[in-house]
C-alpha cells in the first residue's frame, strides 16, 4: 500500500516536472519573440510586394533552351572546382581534425588547432572568393582554392567529432603495447572513423557544387558567373537555364551520394 508521504513526493515532482516543461517553452517563446521583433517585419510591405515578385518569377519563364550548351559547359567546370577544392580541403582538414581531438592531441595543441579551424569558418567563402581573385585573376583557379579553403572549416570538425567518437579500447590497447603515437591514429582510429569521413566527405563535394554557383558572384567561374552575368544583363530566361541544369545535377549527385553514405555505414 502507499503511503500518504510517497504518494507526497510523486506528485510534488510531478508539479516539478510540469513547471520545468512551461517555463523552457516559455523561454522558447520568449526568445523567439526577441528575435522576431529584431527582425522588424513589415507585413504591409511584404503584402504590396507580392505583385513586384509575381513579375519577377514571371520574367524566368520559359527558360532559353538555346544556352544550354553553355550551361553544360560552366557546369563541368563547376564539378572540376568542386573535385579538386573538396580534395583540397580533405588533404588539409585531416591533421587539423587530429590535432584537434580530444582523445589524441595535447591541450595546447587542441587550442590552436580548434582557433584555426574557428578562423576559417569566420570567414564567408565570397570573401574567400575575393581574395583568390584578387591573387589569381577572375576564373576557375580562384574559385577552387577558395572552396578548398571554405571546406577546412567544416570538414575538419566533422574529421574532428568523428575521431572523438571511435570506442576507447583499441586506443589503450595500443598505448598499453607501447605504441606511438602515429600508430595509434593508424590503427586504432582510422578504422573506425574511415567510413564516417567518406560520408562527410561525399557530403560536403555535393554541397561545394552549390557553394560555387555562390562564388561565380566575384567572378571565381564556374555556373555561377554565367549565372550572374545573365541576371545583370536582365536575360532572365538564359539565366532559368543555369539553375535548372545545376537543379538536375545537384540533385542527381544528391541521390549517388546519398546512396553512397548508405553503403559506407552498412559496411
Amino acid at each position: 500500500m502507499t503511503s500518504p508521504l510517497s504518494f507526497s513526493k510523486a506528485s510534488r515532482f510531478k508539479i516539478g516536472s510540469w513547471l520545468v516543461r512551461f517555463g523552457i517553452v516559455g523561454l522558447v517563446v520568449l526568445v523567439y519573440g526577441w528575435a522576431l521583433e529584431g527582425l522588424k517585419v513589415d507585413l504591409q510591405l511584404l503584402q504590396d510586394s507580392v505583385p513586384y515578385m509575381t513579375d519577377f518569377v514571371s520574367r524566368l519563364f520559359p527558360p532559353d533552351l538555346a544556352v544550354v550548351d553553355v550551361a553544360v559547359k560552366a557546369l563541368i567546370e563547376t564539378v572540376q572546382m568542386s573535385l579538386w577544392g573538396t580534395t583540397i580541403g580533405v588533404v588539409l582538414s585531416v591533421p587539423i581534425a587530429i590535432l584537434s581531438a580530444q582523445n589524441l592531441a595535447p591541450r595546447w595543441l587542441r587550442w590552436l588547432a580548434t582557433l584555426l579551424q574557428n578562423a576559417v569558418r569566420s570567414v564567408p567563402s565570397i570573401v574567400l572568393g575575393l581574395f583568390f581573385v584578387a591573387a589569381t585573376g577572375l576564373g576557375a583557379p580562384a574559385g577552387t582554392l577558395a572552396l578548398g579553403i571554405y571546406t577546412i572549416g567544416y570538414l575538419a570538425k566533422f574529421y574532428q567529432q568523428a575521431i572523438e567518437a571511435v570506442d576507447p579500447r583499441p586506443i589503450e590497447a595500443l598505448q598499453v603495447v607501447g605504441a606511438s603515437w602515429l600508430q595509434v591514429a593508424q590503427y586504432g582510429v582510422l578504422p573506425q572513423v574511415l567510413p564516417l569521413a567518406l560520408g562527410y566527405t561525399l557530403y560536403m563535394f555535393e554541397y561545394n557544387i552549390r557553394a560555387a554557383s555562390v562564388l561565380g558572384v566575384v567572378g571565381a567561374g564556374g555556373i555561377g558567373f554565367e549565372l550572374v552575368n545573365y541576371i545583370r544583363g536582365f536575360e532572365y530566361n538564359k539565366a532559368t537555364t543555369m539553375m535548372l541544369v545545376l537543379l538536375v545535377v545537384v540533385t542527381a549527385i544528391d541521390a549517388l551520394s546519398g546512396r553512397l553514405r548508405q553503403h559506407l555505414e552498412h559496411n
